[in-house]
Parts: structure tokens; C-alpha cells; sequence
């Protein structure tokens, strides 16, 4: 991980074990993704009685990957031990693995497909109204929106930067329904010469 785990016990008494379980489980989300570039755990018990008995708590987990953050709450249902935040822990985390996975798997699938699509360069970008414009080496005009883009996302495209792409049929014409960002080397996109990007 990028940045250093972030454990907070809200409302609560730190405790080593749980912070051991975490630490632990956290640990094996690596197994699953290599790029995490961080997490935030929060072990957060919102109503107690008096006597400092837990009444339920809530574990809130984020995962920041690479265009995205991942995130996920738990809370025990009517069947669990309320007491038992070691049950809720689990529960969190098993969903926040499953999330991991399809996360890693979408990217996997993103790399098989642009694998084999053409190059383009970033022509004009509106980064305030969320899309722009790709120019293909024969001289086409592509439409693309930020959320076509892959991570690590819209807002890490500059105009002048290779992308490879696919191009789908829009209302408007052609666009493309899938944006991964490659860099500023144009060399593979126009070997020479290459036209006048506005």
C-alpha cells in the first residue's frame, strides 16, 4: 500500500485484538489487488448503555485503488451476537474482498480489450463538463466521456496524451465507449508526420 492503513475506533476503546484482526485481514486484501494505494478501517460503536455495554457498533471499511474507492459498511443483523464485533469484522471484510475481486477483474477484462484497439491522442479535453475529443492517426474526431475512461481516470488525461480506445456508434456519431490512457508518446499513434492536434 501506498499510504499507511488508518485504523479508528469511534466511540470505542481501542483494543489490540481487534486491531490485530484488521491488521490481518487487511493484509490479505494484497493477495487480491498489488495496488492498493490505501485503506481506512472504522470500528465505530454509535449508541452504548451506561455501563459501557455494547449496544451494536459498525464497521466501515474504504479502499482507495487506482480511479476508485471501494467501500463498504456492516453492521450485525438481528441473528448475530451484538457483543461479538469480531463477527462484523469478517462480514466487512469478506465484502470488501468480493469487491477487490471485481474491481481486479474489470481491469483484467480492460486489458484483454485494449489489448487489441487503436491508438488515438487526446485532442481536446472539458474537463469541467466531463468529456472531450480523441484524434485518430487517419484523422477522425472521437467523442469520449469521463465515465468511459479506465483508471486511473478522466481527471489524469491531458490533451496531447495516447490512449488506445474503442469506438462505438452514438447518437452523434462515433465515440468511444472504453478510454485507457497511455502517456504522452505519440510515437506509435503518428510515426510521422503526425497532424496538427488543436
Amino acid at each position: 500500500m501506498q499510504i499507511p492503513l488508518e485504523i479508528t475506533f469511534r466511540n470505542a476503546e481501542r483494543s489490540d485484538p481487534v486491531e490485530a484482526v484488521v491488521r490481518e485481514r487487511v493484509d490479505k486484501l494484497n493477495r487480491y489487488f498489488e495496488h492498493i494505494v490505501g485503506c481506512r478501517v472504522t470500528l465505530e460503536v454509535p449508541n452504548r448503555t451506561p455501563g459501557y455495554d455494547v449496544l451494536n457498533h459498525r464497521v466501515n471499511i474504504e479502499i482507495s485503488v487506482p480511479g476508485e474507492d471501494l467501500v463498504v459498511s456492516r453492521e450485525p443483523n438481528e441473528h448475530d451476537n451484538f457483543n461479538d464485533i469480531y463477527v462484523t469484522i469478517r462480514d466487512a471484510f469478506d465484502a470488501a474482498e468480493r469487491q477487490l475481486k471485481a474491481y481486479a477483474g474489470r481491469l483484467q477484462e480492460t486489458r484483454v480489450v485494449l489489448e487489441e484497439t487503436p491508438y488515438a491522442v487526446v485532442n481536446k479535453m472539458f474537463s469541467d463538463k466531463g468529456y472531450g475529443f480523441l484524434m485518430t492517426p487517419d484523422g477522425r474526431e472521437i467523442y469520449f466521456h469521463e465515465n468511459s475512461v479506465s483508471p486511473p481516470g478522466f481527471d489524469k488525461l491531458n490533451n496531447g496524451d495516447t490512449v488506445r480506445f474503442v469506438e462505438a456508434r452514438g447518437d452523434d456519431g462515433p465515440q468511444a465507449s472504453l478510454v485507457k490512457g497511455l502517456g504522452r508518446d505519440t510515437a506509435n499513434v503518428y510515426p510521422s508526420p503526425k497532424p496538427e492536434l488543436l
